[in-house]
């Protein structure tokens, strides 16, 4: 079953998609905002680990979606390098993004030396 959208449907309008995100290659981070990253990424896994809980997943060695299992619902700590990584780079590509578009990010300690 074909989902319309106006006069294209959804399957035709996925067919045609190329994803085109910011090039953020270029932006360079300080020191204080590569700390946060760290930061942001284990929040990003705490809000996905809550929200998979909230419907009723839970661990499981081994993913199995039939049964809601799922080998990451444990703390960030535990996580594999690999799966840490994949949290600190949405967690680095929001940062660039920010910066990029001209925001500008301050910690605490900075804004108190002000």
């Amino acid at each position: 079953m074909q989902i319309m959208t106006g006069k294209t449907s959804l399957a035709s309008a996925a067919a045609a998609y190329k994803p085109e995100p910011l090039d953020l290659e270029g932006v360079a981070l300080p020191e204080s905002l590569l700390l946060l990253t760290e930061t942001i990424a284990r929040n990003t896994h705490e809000v996905w680990a809550a929200r998979r809980m909230a419907e009723g997943w839970r661990y499981g060695a081994k993913r199995d979606d039939a049964r809601r299992l799922h080998p990451n619902l444990v703390p960030y700590e535990l996580l594999s390098e690999e799966d840490k990584d994949y949290d600190r780079a949405t967690a680095m590509n929001a940062i660039r993004l920010m910066v990029k578009l001209g925001y500008a990010i301050t910690s605490p300690d900075e804004e108190a030396a002000k």
